[in-house]
This record gives structure tokens, sequence and C-alpha cells, in this order.
């Protein structure tokens, strides 16, 4: 987990309850696009919810929220991967590996859906098998050393002499990078078969397995490092925290690491892709460059090749010191829960407003608490 190091230090130890806390309010999220692509099921995802529900320059400002987001996603993969590379092999510099990764996840993309789909199972499939191997080194790891009983494996949640109710909210707002790109399924709604009901399933499910999946391995993870130690570097601190649990693991968590973000980052281009065709569509960017799509693979192969250069081109300026990984993670943490808001206040417009079908209390109590991330 990229972040958990830096979640750690700005929660005082209590990763697993940012995480909870962020996924609450995400799943409510995830609900909400999942029902407006019942009502839309077309590309554009948030740009098309608030465009039609709200207003289409509300619209318009939050499509282009996404976009920035979308771009910034794949951009901040290529810096992460490209730095994570050089590591692995500091014979190959930084500009080689960025200029690869670049052409490497616009090339998958424009072979379609299918194509991406699988080599983004294909990447699930070895996250999963390292993500067991480093739960059965940690079971080993914990049970194998002494601790001082039930409050051992309660402090990750809350430990009384390090809370700080304000520290683990301000942590939450980062948390919520954890869950960044569930809502890209919604870009999807074309080539998914019954988007109507597929779309929510998927957003939800999604939303949920993420939530509990990283809640677990950051239990984990601070049961083998307690808060009170601190990291070598807060970046990377995961991979030490394997390294503590099985020594080889320090070495194959961090290949595994760069291995997620680089799908992240594929579905991440793909998801910007098929936002700017349906922005293209409407008329909000020029129709015959952003609108246009492949007829035989039904992918928006402009879109896909345009949002690829950008993210070379900021992955690129890292070298000059203009960008950075942190940098970057602040912008899309900020375009991401404009989004977000936008999507609720949409739902909320459409099913407590127009429809009046159900109380307006929880649908604008989650976007509070988006405000408020």
């Amino acid at each position: 987990m990229s972040v958990f190091g830096v979640l750690s230090d700005r929660a005082r130890g209590h990763v697993v309850t940012t995480l909870l806390i962020a996924m609450v309010a995400m799943l409510f999220t995830a609900f909400s696009y999942g029902r407006m692509a019942r009502a839309y099921p077309s590309a554009g995802s948030a740009f098309t919810y608030v465009g039609q529900e709200i207003n289409p320059a509300a619209g318009y400002v939050t499509g282009w929220s996404m976009v920035m987001d979308y771009m910034l996603n794949p951009m901040i993969c290529i810096i992460w991967i490209s730095q994570q590379a050089h590591v692995f092999a500091p014979g190959v510099s930084y500009w080689a590996w960025a200029i690869f990764f670049g052409i490497v996840f616009t090339g998958l993309n424009i072979q379609g859906v299918k194509t991406s789909a699988r080599v983004n199972t294909g990447l699930a499939i070895a996250m999963g098998v390292v993500i067991a191997i480093f739960f059965v080194a940690a079971a080993r790891y914990v049970f194998g050393n002494p601790h001082d009983g039930v409050a051992f494996f309660t402090r990750p949640f809350y430990d009384p002499q390090s809370w700080d109710t304000k520290a683990v909210l301000a942590a939450t707002s980062i948390a919520v990078l954890s869950y960044i790109g569930f809502d890209g399924i919604s870009t999807l709604s074309e080539e998914a078969e019954n988007p109507r009901r597929n779309i929510l399933l998927a957003t939800v499910l999604t939303c949920l397995v993420i939530g509990i999946l990283s809640a677990v391995e950051v239990y984990a993870a601070q049961l083998i490092w307690p808060a009170s130690e601190p990291f070598p570097n807060t970046d990377t601190a995961f991979t030490y925290v394997a390294g503590r649990a099985w020594k080889p693991l320090f070495a194959v968590v961090g290949f595994t690491l760069l291995v997620a973000n680089f799908g992240s980052g594929m579905g991440a281009q793909l998801g910007a892709a098929r936002l700017l065709y349906g922005m293209g569509r409407s008329k909000a960017l020029p129709e015959k460059f952003f609108g246009a799509v492949d007829p035989k693979r039904r992918v928006p192969r402009n879109n896909v090749v345009f949002v690829g250069l950008i993210a070379l081109a900021g992955a690129l300026l890292v070298s000059y010191g203009i960008f950075s990984y942190g940098l970057g993670a602040e912008m899309l943490n900020f375009g991401a829960l404009i989004a977000f808001m936008g999507v609720n206040l949409a739902a909320f417009f459409r099913y407590h407003v127009r429809e009046s079908r159900q109380s307006p209390i929880l649908p604008l109590l989650v976007t509070a608490v988006v405000i408020a991330l």
C-alpha cells in the first residue's frame, strides 16, 4: 500500500480507522454513481450526471475536475513506477523508464477494454498471491513474538495514548486516495452488459473489496510495525513492514506495488479517455477529435493518445523539479472529492427533489462528509 507510511504518521498509527471511515463515505458515493448510471447508461460519468441533473456549467466544472483527476492518476503512476524501476535497474535512466511505461499504457489501452481487462486480471492474480504470502508471513511473525495481549490487537483501531481525533480525520482525507478509481467503472457504461444493473454492482463491490482488503492489510502491517517506531522511508514504508515479516518479501512487495500502480495507471488512462469522449460527444469539447471512436475496438483512440501524452509530459517534468509525486497526489485527491461531491448532489436532485422517492437526509449528509474531507 503506497500511502501506508504517510497515513501512519498523520493518523498516529490509526490507519485502519481512517480507511474504514473513508470507506463509509466512499460506499455511499459508489452507490450514488451506480444509481446515476442506471439513469444515464452512457459514457461521461460525473460530467453527464451533474450536467443533466444540476446545471450544464456545473457539469462542465465537474467534468474537468474528473479529467484532471484521471490525467493525474496515470501521471503519478508513471512517476512512481519509473522511480521504482530505476531503483531496481539503476543502469536505465528515469527518463527511459517514464517513456517506456507511457508507451505501454497507451498501447495496451488502444487495444480495447478486453485487452486492458485481461492485463488487469493477470496483475490482480499476481498481487493476490503476494498478499496471501504476506498474510501468512505476518501471522507467523505476530504469533511468533511476545505481545501484551488483547490491547496489542486493538491498538491499530484505537490507542488511547496516541489517539487524536483531528489527526485521524485529517488523515482520512488522504485515505480516500486508496479508493480513487472505482468511479472509473461508470465511464464504461456503453461497453458493459446490462449497465443499469452491472455498473451499480461493480462500483459498490469494488469499493467494498478495496476497503476491506486495504484495512486487513494495514491492520497486519501495524501489528508488525507499531506506530511508535519511525519508518526509514515513509513513501516505501509497506515494503519495510513486509521485510520485517519475512526478508524476501521486501523486494517482492516492492515489485508488487509497482505492478499495482501499473494497473491503476492503465485504468485511469482509459477512464480519462472515456470521460473526454463523453464531453466531446456533448460538444463541451471539439466533437470531431474528442467524440471520435475506433469503429473496430470501440475505444476513443484519439483521447487515449492525448491522455497518454499529457501523463508522460507531467512525468518528465519531475526531472526538472517542476512537478512531484506528492504534489500530484494532493491535486488528485482534490479533483476526486469535487467529483464525488457533484455526483452525490446529482443523485440527491434526481431521486429526492425531482422524483421525491426518499428522505434527502442521507445524500445530503454524505455530501457534507465529502466536503469536510
